[in-house]
This record gives C-alpha cells, structure tokens and sequence, in this order.
C-alpha cells in the first residue's frame, strides 16, 4: 500500500534534467523541485544525495534507478520516468519498498512510427550517402548505376513487436503498399483485420521480409534476441530498422553481419551502450545508419512526455494513483 499521503506541506520532488515545455512551471506551482541542470545524467552520488530528502523523482531512461538507491530514499513516494520504457528502474524493489512508479506510454506512438519509417526510407534509398557525396565533392555527373538503393512499395516488412508503435508503422507501410507480416507474444485479429498485417514465426519472417523493424520492450527474454541467427536467416538484401532498446541487439553480430554483407543494411536510434564511444567499429561502416535515440524527439511529444512525467509525480505524492502506474498493486489496500 501506498502508506504515506502529503498533507500541507509541499512535497519535494528531484528532476533529473531540464524538461522541454512548461513541465517544470507546472511542477513548482505545487511542489519544490530540484532540477539537475547538466546535459549528462547526475552522477550516482548526487542523486543518491538527492533521494535522501525527495518524496518524488522524475527521471529520465538514462538515470539508473537500482535497488540500493531505492532503499537509501526514506521518504521517496513515486519514480516518474519520462519514457515508455522502464527497464532503467528496479520496479520490484520499488513495489516492495511501497513506491509508485509510472510511465509515460501512448503519446510519442505517432512521433516514434514516423521516425522509423524515415529510417527505413533513408536507409533503403541510401540518403546518408547521398548527402555526403554531395558535400564532399564527389558528385560529378548522373549516372545510372550511382547509390542505387531498394524500393519500399511493394516490398515486405517484418515487424517485431506489434503494440502500439508496431502497429502506426504498420499503418505507414500500409500507404506504401507494403506486404506487413509480424511477429508478437500472440495474435492482433483487429491489426490483421483493419491493415492486412499477417502473422509468421520469428524465423519465417526473418528469411520472408525485406525490411526488418524491432518495437520490443527489452526483457531477459528479448535481450540479444538479434544475434548472429537471427541475422542469418534474413535476406542478404534485408535491411534491418531498430528504435526500440539496444540491448535487444547483440552488436557484435550486427556487426558481423554488416562488414560481411550478410544483411545489405541497418538503421539504429539506439545502442547497446549509450552513448556510443567514437570509435565504435560500427560507426566506420558505410551501411549503418545511427542516430542518437532521438525518435520522440519532436517539441510537441517531448514536451507532452515531460507534462505527463510531472502529472504522474504530482498524483502519486496526492495519494492517487498515477495515470500509467506500472506497479498498482503499492496502491491496493
């Protein structure tokens, strides 16, 4: 149960990074917040500092919110992440130590489909290359067989993980007139129905599609579910689309199957470890698209995100449960 109830007092809540919008404003018209003001996470001591005196943190998926800080924060009531992930934050410690913790899912759906459909596009059409060979002069004349890349109508897509940002870039390969198998914990009769989507096998639809887009949380089950298998059963045309969580990527063996050519390309927001280091091998590999876990990144999503992160916060220390709770049973009496 959820024990401790604000009363007069305002409540004290750390923020671990300044937040787009009016998240912030919103949050200090009822609580004294405690905002971190670098761009890089607080180091480990600063928020375990923090923790001692805050009835509530909103956080980021950057900041990792383990079993040894949650029992260090006596009077902590609620972890708010900004994301829809949460595997950043030890929810069984928090559900025995009676706090809340909430997400924030739904609002970046749209903003996340559109960023690995432009993934996809950009990889499969090789505009990262294209740009560069403008830019370092080594455009010098139309030519017929010059950075030829794949067409997308038509075409197969795989998708790994049909929940609610499965199914909007279903939907987007549906006006492209792609063909849109999936693979998920089980059957989405109303996704087959309304967008023609069919259902395969993990291994039938790796040898099957042409595109490959993962939208997975990341479990013990699916972490380095993409290995060296999973690459070698795809099509040495495949190009592989990932913007859900690094580690559901074994690295090395995208590796592998990139510098060999084994998969024709790849398109990743995320990384196994992040930020990636400079000099990371596959950052020397011409087809490999990257770019810095950015898919939400649009104003109105983030700032959305942020907005429900501080709503979420604010509800907990009231003694409601948040909008997206993800552990409701530490408000069951």
């Amino acid at each position: 149960m959820l024990a401790r109830i604000m009363g007069k007092s305002r409540p004290r809540v750390y923020v671990t990074r300044t937040l787009p919008g009016a998240a912030l404003e919103t949050l200090r018209a009822r609580a004294d917040a405690d905002v971190w003001q670098g761009e890089e996470p607080p180091p480990r001591a600063e928020l375990a500092s923090a923790l001692q005196t805050a009835d509530g943190l909103v956080c980021l998926l950057t900041d990792v919110i383990d079993a040894e800080l949650l029992a260090d924060a006596p009077r902590l009531r609620v972890v708010s992440t900004m994301a829809v992930g949460y595997d950043n934050i030890d929810v069984d410690a928090a559900t025995r130590l009676g706090v809340a913790v909430a997400n924030t899912p739904g609002v970046l759906t749209e903003t996340t489909a559109d960023f690995a459909f432009a993934l996809l596009l950009s990889a499969a059409r090789r505009l990262p290359e294209g740009e560069r060979t403008v830019r370092e002069g080594l455009w010098t004349t139309w030519s017929p067989a010059f950075l030829l890349g794949r067409d997308i109508h038509g075409a197969t897509l795989g998708i790994v993980g049909l929940g609610a940002i499965g199914r909007a870039v279903a939907r987007r390969a549906r006006g492209f007139g792609m063909d849109v198998l999936y693979h998920s914990r089980g059957r989405n009769a109303e996704a087959e129905e309304e967008l023609g989507c069919r259902p395969a096998d993990f291994d039938a639809l790796l040898s099957s599609s042409d595109f490959v887009s993962v939208h997975l949380p990341l479990t013990p089950e699916t972490r380095h579910m993409f290995d060296d298998d999973a690459f070698a059963r795809m099509k040495p045309t495949a190009i592989f689309v990932n913007t859900a969580r690094g580690p559901v990527v074994d690295e090395a063996a995208l590796l592998r199957a990139l510098a060999t050519k084994r998969i024709a390309g790849a398109a990743i927001d995320v990384a196994e470890v992040e930020p990636m280091a400079k000099f990371d091998p596959l950052l020397r590999l011409p087809n490999l698209l990257v770019t810095p876990h950015i898919a939400s990144a649009s104003v109105a999503t983030r700032s959305r995100m942020a907005e429900m992160a501080v709503e979420h916060a604010l509800q907990a220390m009231a003694g409601e449960r948040p909008s997206h709770c993800v552990n409701t049973q530490v408000f069951d009496a």
